[in-house]
């Protein structure tokens, strides 16, 4: 979808955010997904942090994540997921 140079930008500029998104126990709730879409409109590029102990399962949080907003996971690292989903109407970001 995005090229290698997209994405390198993309990481780069989501290298000084903080996460807007924070998923604890009780994982990803249609309330979660509203402030989602929410945050996806405002920001365009976010990281999404996720309390879970397995690996597994905050791999598929991040996957379900993704399918259900249409964004794009740019990098995960950790308990950390950067997402971007361009804006239509008011695009922030300029990709390269």
């Amino acid at each position: 979808m995005y090229t290698n140079k997209q994405t390198r930008y993309l990481r780069s500029l989501a290298h000084a955010l903080e996460p807007v998104i924070r998923i604890g126990q009780r994982g990803v709730t249609p309330a979660l997904g509203d402030e989602l879409e929410h945050a996806l409109l405002a920001h365009e590029l976010l990281k999404v942090k996720i309390e879970a102990g397995d690996r597994a399962v905050r791999d598929a949080m991040i996957e379900r994540l993704c399918e259900s907003s249409g964004a794009h996971l740019v990098q995960r690292i950790g308990n950390v997921a950067v997402m971007y989903r361009r804006n239509e109407q008011k695009p922030k970001i300029q990709l390269p």
